[in-house]
């Protein structure tokens, strides 16, 4: 089992952490598609490390409204959401919580859900 420790020994072959003055983090938002542009231009702003961004299908209190679309209904259970992931310093943390959080809330249900995970030496290199 590996240990997650600061102990440059026991980095992976290759790691720089003279790089590095935090631990990584991950940040996962989930968002409306029309707020990704801004979201993304408000992270340039914020010294990230890297990332990425992917169509998803969201599943929330919106849940079982019936829309009409040229007569027929149609379920929305699932509604179009953008995943955006990225990789921050924990020093750069709370202002990307914020540029996502300014530029991603709209006020109406459905905005979407941010999380934060701690990312570990062993597993993160760039």
């Amino acid at each position: 089992m590996a240990e997650f420790d600061d102990d440059p020994e026991s980095q992976p072959a290759g790691h720089d952490d003279s790089v590095r003055t935090g631990r990584p983090m991950q940040i996962i938002a989930l968002m409306k598609p029309f707020r990704a542009q801004a979201v993304l231009a408000a992270l340039e702003e914020v010294e990230i490390l890297g990332g990425v961004v992917r169509e998803a299908m969201g599943y929330g209190r919106q849940k079982n409204r019936l829309n009409q679309y040229l007569g027929s209904e149609y379920n929305t259970s699932f509604l179009p959401k953008v995943e955006l992931t990225v990789f921050v310093e924990e020093e750069h943390l709370a202002a990307a919580v914020k540029a996502i959080t300014d530029h991603a809330r709209t006020g109406r249900i459905g905005d979407g859900k941010i999380l934060v995970l701690r990312c570990f030496h062993d597993y993160l290199a760039w």
